[in-house]
């Protein structure tokens, strides 16, 4: 009977290896952050099997800095706590990666085509639950900088699954403390080696990372600084990403990379959209005028559902990888993923569900 109800199940989780996610938009209790309070009522809704969870959520309110107007005193919470409760609604054998950062990208629940909302202020967040997927290995990575040795061991990078892997497609990266003395030399010690054409490369600079559970890491020193991420692998992955720079500053030019990002041809079937901003950029940048990138986004894929953050710094370019075609030529010039003040656009296709 058990051998049956064990296979019985295996059939129903190879028909649900699609993503799901959780998104929280609206202020919880003073002693719960609203992704807590949101995980916990819906995760028993969600058809999916979390083996990899990413969760992103504001650094105002996370660790209770922000004051309430009427009570003029700061939340009671503390970082740790609030890190640990979601890790405790989650799966115990899941890779739990946990950011909090300035602001928040994330699309409702309830569809892929909902409105995705930029939130530069007040409370949010979301949990990306990616389930087993046939054909696609995830793994979460961790490098800190080792304050005696300033050259780093590029061994760490096989044992990271980021070297020596030619199923390699997609390397997501997340700086923090990028204000320490050495952070950004330590960046591009990480970033250098993987900056080659068939590996698509974004992410930015975060507040600080509360989970990563396959380290039994909850969080780093407050002195360290390093990177943690995502590595995604599989042949059947495809991905993209556009830069947005400076100049980029109304709703024609948005749109127009949001063409560039169209042009690669990615399927939208089973495909995410991550988008990393400065948090100079927003409704500041374009004029008041808000959600501007995500609106443009939306526009072109009318069904992908978009999240990311406002960081301290971005990382990425214009590239795709889909049979070794490059979206912009480098002319064998490696491309400069360090940005400021930009918004790096990424979609990852995780190949067609049955």
């Amino acid at each position: 009977v058990c051998r049956l109800w064990r296979e019985c199940a295996r059939r129903t989780l190879r028909t649900r290896q699609r993503i799901a996610w959780v998104s929280a938009l609206e202020p919880g209790p003073a002693e719960n952050h609203a992704l807590v309070r949101a995980l916990a009522r819906e995760l028993e809704k969600v058809h999916v099997l979390p083996q990899t969870v990413l969760y992103i959520a504001d650094a105002e309110t996370f660790s209770g800095h922000e004051e309430c107007h009427e009570q003029k005193k700061a939340r009671k919470r503390n970082s740790k706590e609030t890190a640990l409760a979601l890790e405790k609604l989650l799966p115990k054998r899941c890779q739990v990666l946990g950011l909090v950062t300035p602001g928040i990208v994330v699309t409702p629940m309830g569809s892929s085509s909902n409105q995705p909302q930029e939130i530069e202020e007040g409370e949010a967040g979301f949990a990306l639950l990616f389930p087993k997927i046939d054909g696609v290995k995830i793994h979460t990575f961790h490098f800190s900088k080792d304050v005696k040795n300033r050259v780093f061991d590029e061994s760490k990078f096989a044992e990271a699954g980021l070297k020596n892997n030619p199923d390699l497609r997609v390397v997501l990266l997340f700086g923090y403390n990028s204000w320490k003395t050495g952070a950004t030399r330590f960046l591009h010690q990480i970033v250098n080696p993987l900056n080659e054409k068939s590996i698509i490369l974004a992410g930015g600079q975060v507040e600080s990372f509360t989970s990563l559970t396959s380290e039994n890491n909850h969080a780093q020193p407050g002195d360290a600084c390093g990177v943690v991420g995502l590595a995604f692998s599989g042949p059947q992955i495809q991905s993209a990403t556009v830069l947005l720079d400076q100049d980029v500053a109304d709703e024609r030019t948005a749109e127009a990379a949001m063409q560039r990002l169209k042009a690669a041809n990615i399927p939208e079937h089973n495909t995410i959209g991550f988008m990393f901003a400065c948090v100079g950029r927003g409704y500041r940048h374009y004029k008041t005028k808000r959600n501007m990138e995500a609106d443009a986004f939306r526009k072109f894929f009318p069904n992908v559902p978009l999240f990311g953050f406002f960081g301290h710094g971005e990382i990425g370019c214009d590239r795709i990888v889909t049979g070794n075609f490059v979206l912009r030529e480098c002319n064998d010039i490696k491309d400069d993923l360090l940005h400021g003040y930009t918004t790096v656009m990424t979609l990852i296709h995780l190949g067609s569900t049955k």
